[in-house]
């Protein structure tokens, strides 16, 4: 992992992402793809002011080896649910397709527990779509974060996240087995395993695709 774009490094968990970035290294540079101006310099860092609908237009010469996917958003702050589309969906294989342009290699997104695209739950359907279609671009390496409920600062309130927060904080531990996969997780744990997870040697790696619930990404914190 020496040149990285990422799409989504103002949301919460891409700003951390992008944070441990910048302080790799291994890394040269980081070309963050944004709707809006970041409050972040660095020397490495270079910032692309895109509208996500018009990325297939995007001309670029810069050459980069590992992608990363921190969109998303909720039914609630989008609006409706083509709006959660355009975000989730369209902006996500746009960003992918890009990335596969400019020679990343290896591709990482940030997905949901329980996606699958025969889930009858609109927000789990729209997610397996979403990883169905990355596996569909044949990347040499794909690893998809499923976190469950997110735990952590954000700079929006969601009511029904802290509910959901407040709710599962005693219940976390209990959930064993099978279940450990809907554990609660910080957003800072998430970004930290999907560094962890591109900073591995290729060789190292099992799969070509590897999923990530929270027992992998914990695993990968603790690296």
């Amino acid at each position: 992992m020496q040149n990285v774009i990422i799409a989504g490094a103002t949301g919460v968990i891409g700003q951390r992402v992008l944070t441990e970035l910048l302080a790799d290294p291994a890394v040269l540079s980081v070309h963050a793809v944004v709707r809006r101006p970041l409050t972040v310099q660095h020397e490495k860092l270079v910032v692309h002011i895109c509208d996500f609908a018009h990325l297939s237009a995007w001309q670029s010469d810069i050459a980069v080896d590992t992608a990363f996917s921190c969109l998303g958003t909720t039914i609630g702050v989008a609006g409706s649910q083509a709006a959660f589309r355009a975000v989730d969906e369209d902006a996500v294989l746009a960003f992918a397709a890009l990335a596969q342009r400019l020679g990343a290699k290896h591709f990482l997104a940030v997905s949901a527990i329980g996606a699958s695209a025969q889930s009858r739950n609109f927000y789990s359907r729209v997610k397996g779509e979403v990883e169905d279609a990355l596996r569909g671009l044949h990347f040499a390496r794909l690893t998809l974060a499923r976190p469950s409920l997110l735990t952590g600062p954000r700079e929006e309130f969601r009511l029904g996240e802290r509910i959901g927060q407040w709710m599962s904080a005693p219940l976390g531990p209990l959930l064993r087995g099978s279940l450990r996969a809907y554990r609660p997780i910080a957003s800072r744990d998430v970004a930290t395993a999907l560094v962890r997870a591109a900073q591995q040697n290729p060789e190292s790696c099992r799969q070509a695709v590897s999923v990530l619930t929270w027992e992998e990404m914990m695993s990968l914190c603790k690296q």
